[in-house]
């Protein structure tokens, strides 16, 4: 048996293309991996079987977990228990999923010694974001999240994590940002941001904002509110409506979480240096 930790991820910057001959969209982003974590339990069992703990999500093909099972396309593979304990919100612009994609990828491929390049050939097979969590820390991710340079891993500060409680789906949030005819998003200038981050970045934004907004106008009250209360600008990350802040350290965080009122999930959460992994104890 073997447990691994699946972490959340948040984009630090995100812009993108209209979408080219494949149909997708072309991005430039910088993902950094946080101690927001999932866990995955895989051992070999005596039938193919899925339990999820923590969220309403499927136990069967439908579920990433199983889909990357079946991207490593392993001939006379043994049967597969696996268990996914779910702390990372989902639907809110986190990579959860692609994160629990990439562990399940990590864990069967060490259980059956398969080859790193057969995994990494998988992973973007599975989605988009899968081949970040394979490398995780801090990375810039460019075309269709298949190109992954990790950079100097960042340090320094925390964040605060607040998940309004609605959902946004990806596909309609790139749906609406193509018939917004592709805006860019609001600037977070590099002055307004703390000095780790200010050393490498002019300004921050997020593309997919605007289109976020347009499906869910109170996402733009709660960017606000949140703003205020924590006198800053706050950032969304992905296809949202996962918003951040940044802090000094995760005792900060987890004061300024104290000020948010209802939600869906919230986190004062690390720097993560790393991907997935087994869990250390």
């Amino acid at each position: 048996m073997s447990e691994w930790e699946a972490p959340a991820k948040i984009n630090l910057d995100l812009r993108l293309r209209p979408p080219d001959r494949s149909g997708l969209h072309p991005l430039h982003s910088y993902f950094q991996a946080v101690e927001w974590l999932d866990r995955l339990v895989v051992e070999e069992g005596d039938e193919d079987g899925l339990v999820v703990e923590g969220a309403d999500l499927p136990d069967d093909e439908d579920n990433l977990v199983w889909k990357a099972v079946a991207a490593l396309d392993l001939r006379d593979r043994p049967p597969l228990h696996m268990e996914l304990h779910k702390s990372i919100a989902v639907a809110a612009g986190l990579g959860g999923g692609s994160s629990d994609a990439a562990a399940a990828l990590a864990a069967v491929g060490e259980m059956l010694s398969v080859d790193p390049e057969r995994i990494r050939a998988a992973a973007p097979r599975v989605g988009a974001d899968v081949p970040f969590f394979l490398t995780g820390g801090t990375a810039l991710v460019e075309g269709h999240g298949e190109q992954i340079t990790p950079v100097e891993p960042l340090s320094g500060f925390a964040v605060a994590i607040v998940v309004p409680p609605f959902e946004l789906a990806t596909p309609e949030v790139y749906r609406r940002w193509d018939e917004l005819d592709g805006p860019t998003g609001p600037e977070l200038a590099g002055s307004d941001l703390p000095p780790p981050l200010r050393r490498r970045f002019d300004e921050l934004r997020n593309d997919l904002v605007p289109a976020a907004v347009s499906l869910r106008p109170e996402l733009a009250d709660w960017m606000h509110d949140l703003g205020e209360a924590w006198e800053q600008t706050v950032l969304m990350s992905g296809s949202g409506p996962a918003c951040f802040g940044f802090f000094l350290d995760v005792g900060e965080a987890e004061d300024a979480l104290d000020e948010v009122g209802e939600h869906r999930a919230a986190k004062a959460a690390e720097l993560r240096t790393r991907g997935v992994g087994r869990r250390e104890d």
